[in-house]
């Protein structure tokens, strides 16, 4: 154990320079500003993870025309297209269920 005469000041606590003050409060301030941004994040995963996926809506039936199979489905907005295995792609309007338009896939 050191002698009293060994330590700076007789053994009495060296002041704080002013500049170890400052430095003392930055990492103060930025331990806290970390942690509240940890407790943000959290908080925005848990909301986000805690609501129902937005998918896409179809409509409840489809009808396609005599003699055709559907093989894919997508979704636009405003309308949906069904792929056909005789290699049409029917595009419907989504608020009526309408044919819009009909394009034909060339080989």
């Amino acid at each position: 154990m050191p002698d009293k005469e060994d330590t700076p000041n007789g053994g009495e606590a060296a002041p704080a320079l002013p500049e170890l003050r400052f430095l003392k409060a930055l990492v103060t301030a930025l331990a806290g500003v970390m942690i509240v941004g940890l407790l943000a994040i959290l908080a925005i995963l848990v909301i986000r993870f805690s609501q129902e996926p937005a998918g896409p809506v179809l409509p409840a039936e489809i009808t396609l025309p005599a003699g055709t199979t559907g093989r894919a489905v997508t979704v636009g907005p405003g309308w949906y297209a069904v792929v056909t295995d005789q290699d049409e792609i029917l595009i419907f309007d989504a608020a009526s269920g309408t044919l819009r338009q009909t394009v034909q896939i060339e080989n």
